[in-house]
């Protein structure tokens, strides 16, 4: 059985995207930026919600093609490409990059592929991942929280019926004054 983590860069008012759907207040530091890389390293399979998708590929696929391209840049965008992906949507005809679609319903298809899946499953965008995490399917949570205030925009937490309880594994401070909290929730 697979492990699921959900993680994003987050402002400390908890927005993963601001009103205007903006995350360049996010940009990460060169060592944020390597812990990134090595955990989607490490990633068996990726969900994807069709909006972050459609962000994702039209940048990272080609990436790498620059001359000039960083070191981390051309990393992620191997990593990107070669990572097995389930990308959710309803208007998609077709996905790339070592992606599949589907059209079912997130918490049933996640419950069965998290059951069949060895290793580390990550669920990307808050979107996708708000049907998830109030099923109680997450088993870690990943928050960076980025030294700024946005004043709204997209939650990384949905509303939920009750509150969760989440035990810390750890905590680290990046360049810049970035702080990651990972938490484990607490499964009844």
């Amino acid at each position: 059985m697979g492990k699921l983590i959900y993680g994003f860069n987050v402002s400390v008012d908890g927005y993963i995207a601001d009103a205007r759907g903006d995350i360049d207040w996010s940009e990460p530091s060169e060592e944020l930026h390597q812990y990134w890389n090595d955990f989607e390293r490490e990633t068996a399979l990726s969900f994807y919600g069709r909006r972050l998708y459609e962000l994702m590929s039209a940048y990272w696929p080609t990436a790498d093609d620059a001359v000039d391209a960083p070191r981390l840049i051309v990393d992620f965008a191997h990593i990107w490409r070669n990572m097995p992906k389930v990308v959710f949507s309803h208007t998609l005809e077709s996905v790339d990059w070592n992606s599949r679609l589907e059209r079912g319903d997130p918490v049933e298809v996640v419950t069965k592929l998290k059951a069949e899946t060895d290793g580390t499953l990550e669920v990307a965008g808050a979107t996708l991942a708000a049907p998830i995490v109030a099923a109680g399917l997450v088993d870690e949570y990943r928050i960076v929280v980025a030294p700024v205030v946005v004043g709204g925009g997209t939650p990384f937490f949905p509303a939920l019926p009750s509150w969760m309880s989440l035990r810390l594994l750890e905590n680290r401070t990046f360049p810049g004054g970035t702080v990651l909290l990972r938490y484990a929730a607490k499964h009844d």
